[in-house]
């Protein structure tokens, strides 16, 4: 019988706590291993479409008696700021207001928030989430299932370090859900400058259009006043004999239709005004004031230099949204193929576990777990093929759309040089026909007081020189928006 100070039997060890340190280095050995094949992806090698357009611009011939238009000349749009095109300080304050204030803006910011959210969240699935645990258990196993005949209760405390389920990417799926997300995200900046780019130019046209139709309201009113007085003139020589009432009644209908016209004027006008609040997004701080851009102020908006096509692809950030779609429809073809492999996820774990949460950090108390997964795809009903076929088609779409979208930039650019090109003449020629219908009409009102002419023939001058005012300001109102037009569509608005 050993005594208490007995040492001829060997001690007891104590049980050795588990070697964690080795399947913490085989774990990180695998996801070293993920990271370095994760280079890989099945995506199909992206190559930009080639632009379905001319390599130049149609020429446009000048017309018959006309100049050809405004030289080009200066900076190109896409270095020229929204300021230094629009001198305007009225309009540049409705326009800074407009970046700050228009919805459509910040609906395209907070897309590209949206956008980033996910990429974000996309791209920590290429890294393993490290979680810390902490866990308790009680549980009572009854005497017919236990194996000492007896209810058993018993008690569990677990801590410690976890990777749940983290994909070791041999075949670049999460890689090229990645991109596309990234792709994703950089299609959505590109489409808030593209948005940004819209707002100046709607802006600009708005305000001009504003103040065509005061202009227009102006020419109306004060065409109503001088018919009312020469109606009121009338009356009284009809009243002593010197008029019939055919004069009389010619004179009121032309009196009333300046008013008829002046009245929708001012209607179009607060239309119009009401339209540019709502593009600026607030009711603008100062009353409507300024004056239509002049004709020089109109040739040195016209005066851009339109470059080459192949050049859009760079300047024009619809384009370059549409590009990045693309390439997100790409990457994800490679997500699509990389299905019909398997998918290897790695779960582990490295902690304690003691029956007394006192002892839960003792010696001998030391727990892992290591359990990786292989997925192999073997039976889907199709679906993997059919996700393939979708990215695919997905992709054709894209590249449909990215060419559709250079197509409109070229046709866009082309209406605008074609303007550039006839409307500085037609607005010279317009002019032209006002001055003769002014001048006419002092020659008939000549003739009329010697006699020689009859009242028709001055009402009739009156009637074409309204209509002749009328136009000229609409020609000058479309050269100005076909200018912003150009601007615009060459890539400028930006800065």
């Amino acid at each position: 019988m050993k005594t208490k100070h007995d040492h001829s039997a060997p001690p007891r060890r104590a049980p050795r706590a588990p070697r964690a340190p080795r399947v913490t280095a085989a774990a990180g050995a695998l996801a070293a291993a993920a990271v370095l094949l994760g280079g890989c992806t099945m995506a199909p090698t992206y190559q930009r479409p080639e632009a379905p357009v001319a390599g130049t611009y149609p020429a446009v011939p000048a017309a018959a008696g006309g100049s050809g238009g405004v030289a080009p000349a200066g900076k190109p749009a896409t270095d020229t700021g929204w300021r230094e095109f629009f001198p305007d300080q009225r309009l540049q304050q409705l326009i800074a207001t407009a970046l700050e204030y228009n919805r459509d803006l910040r609906t395209a910011a907070l897309r590209i928030e949206e956008a980033r959210a996910a990429y974000n969240i996309q791209s920590a699935d290429r890294l393993p989430n490290l979680n810390g645990t902490l866990g308790g258990t009680r549980a009572k196993t009854p005497r017919s299932v236990s194996t000492t005949g007896a209810d058993i209760t018993g008690t569990r405390f677990d801590a410690g370090l976890s990777i749940s389920s983290f994909e070791l990417d041999f075949f670049g799926r999460v890689k090229s859900l990645n991109e596309a997300a990234l792709a994703t995200y950089l299609a959505s900046d590109e489409a808030r400058q593209a948005a940004q780019i819209s707002v100046v130019a709607e802006v600009a046209k708005a305000y001009f259009t504003e103040r065509a139709f005061a202009e227009q309201y102006r020419l109306a009113q004060q065409t109503y006043e001088a018919r009312a007085r020469t109606y009121q003139l009338t009356q009284q020589r009809v009243e002593v004999g010197a008029s019939s009432r055919l004069d009389l009644r010619s004179n009121e209908t032309l009196m009333e239709t300046a008013r008829v016209a002046a009245l929708t004027l001012a209607r179009q006008r607060a239309q119009a005004e009401n339209a540019l609040t709502l593009l600026v997004g607030q009711a603008p701080a100062a009353a409507a004031s300024g004056a239509m851009a002049s004709d020089a102020a109109i040739d040195a908006m016209s005066a851009v230099p339109e470059g080459l096509p192949s050049e859009l692809l760079a300047r024009r950030p619809d384009i370059r949204a549409a590009e990045q779609r693309l390439k997100a429809a790409n990457a994800n073809i490679g997500a699509a193929r990389a299905a019909f492999f398997p998918r290897i996820s790695l779960t582990a774990a490295i902690g304690s576990s003691s029956p007394d949460f006192s002892g839960l950090f003792d010696s001998g108390t030391g727990s892992w777990s290591f359990v990786p997964q292989l997925v192999l795809p073997i039976f889907d009903a199709g679906r993997n093929r059919a996700n393939l076929n979708l990215s695919e088609v997905r992709k054709n779409l894209a590249v449909a759309d990215y060419e559709k979208t250079i197509q409109t930039a070229f046709r866009e650019v082309a209406d605008a040089l074609a303007a550039r090109t006839y409307l500085g003449d037609q607005v010279a020629a317009q002019r032209a026909v006002q001055d003769a219908q002014a001048d006419r009409l002092k020659l008939l009102q000549l003739r009329f007081e010697n006699g020689v002419a009859s009242s028709l023939d001055v009402l009739d001058a009156q009637r074409e020189l309204f209509s002749a005012e009328q136009s000229l300001v609409q020609a000058r109102l479309l050269r100005t928006t076909s200018a912003i037009d150009l601007y615009r569509a060459l890539g400028g608005g930006l800065k």
